[in-house]
């Protein structure tokens, strides 16, 4: 017996889209009764009301919003994969979801999808960015992209280099503070930090010759490292961020580099995704193109900054 959820879910989703039964009746060729019915079992089956009915318009209850992204998502990967096998799998085809840093999508990935589209139109992609670390399951993303140990062993990993981080300033907030020569000297700077649950005021530094993590004192918190480099170029205080993040505002001397000597900081960066048993042509496709392109520019090639002198004691 064929199962009639992939149907209901098709229907339920042009409802959602028209907000209205005759309307999503007509797209489907069914009449607005047995369009209101289907959702009606679909509701009943499911034991919770997804529509609320008006005389004007329909709209979602939350169940339904999560029913709707949920349905589509998972009728999205259906299609795809008939595509890609009617297609004998010779060309990828369907959506690749993608989950990233603020700062690693907004400097290395976008840059790179304008090509990528264009080699590769069949595949949609869906990117979500976000500080924060994401459950790839339970988001339903393909690709995401990690900076720090990995310690989900049923994800598949790509490494993609090693990233140092470097602690900067603005040249305006330099000449007002004056510039720290070692780790004691934060405690009379304004240091700028992360407000998300993981985060803590906690750098890497040399102090007395000993690699400590020292507490440093945090004035302004924010919620991606987007932010704190806005903050650091408004001259609010000292930023801790990714090499790869500040690399053109170092080049062109808006943001300036301290405690060089000080700072010991670096992290790797993967590419972690799903499918070990088989990963889908679509992302692996993305992974093969996306790969060497962000080792370069992680790597950087070397890029002149301004540092400050500095000492290391």
């Amino acid at each position: 017996m064929s199962d009639p959820r992939a149907w209901e879910m098709r229907v339920f989703l042009r409802v959602a889209s028209h907000g209205s039964f005759s309307a999503a009746g007509r797209d489907v060729g069914m009449t607005p009764s047995s369009t209101a019915k289907l959702v009606g079992r679909l509701e009943e089956r499911l034991g919770v009301r997804l529509v609320e009915r008006s005389t004007r318009r329909l709209r979602l209850t939350a169940e339904g919003d999560l029913y709707r992204e949920r349905a589509e998502a998972l009728l999205g990967d259906m299609d795809a994969l008939d595509a890609e096998i009617a297609g004998g799998a010779r060309t990828p085809t369907g959506p690749v979801r993608i989950n990233a840093s603020v700062p690693f999508g907004h400097h290395c990935l976008l840059p790179l999808l304008p090509e990528f589209l264009r080699d590769h139109p069949g595949i949609t992609l869906d990117v979500t960015m976000t500080d924060e670390v994401v459950d790839l399951y339970a988001a339903r993303v393909d690709i995401a992209f990690r900076a720090g140990p990995l310690s989900d062993s049923a994800l598949l990993a790509q490494r993609l280099g090693t990233v140092r981080r470097r602690i900067v300033a603005s040249p305006g907030y330099l000449e007002r503070k004056g510039v720290p020569l070692t780790a004691a000297d934060l405690e009379t700077h304004d240091c700028l930090g992360f407000n998300f649950r993981r985060a803590a005021a906690v750098w890497p530094l040399k102090s007395g010759g000993r690699l400590v993590d020292r507490e440093v004192p945090t004035r302004v918190l924010a919620n991606n490292g987007e932010t704190v480099r806005h903050m650091a170029l408004l001259g609010l205080g000292l930023g801790r961020l990714a090499e790869y993040h500040v690399r053109d505002d170092l080049r062109d001397g808006r943001l300036r580099t301290v405690l060089d000597g000080v700072l010991v900081d670096t992290e790797e960066i993967h590419a972690v995704y799903t499918g070990r048993e088989r990963v889908p042509r679509r992302v692996r496709a993305f992974l093969d193109f996306m790969t060497p392109r962000l080792r370069a520019r992680l790597a950087g090639q070397g890029f002149p900054d301004r540092p400050v002198r500095e000492s290391a004691s």
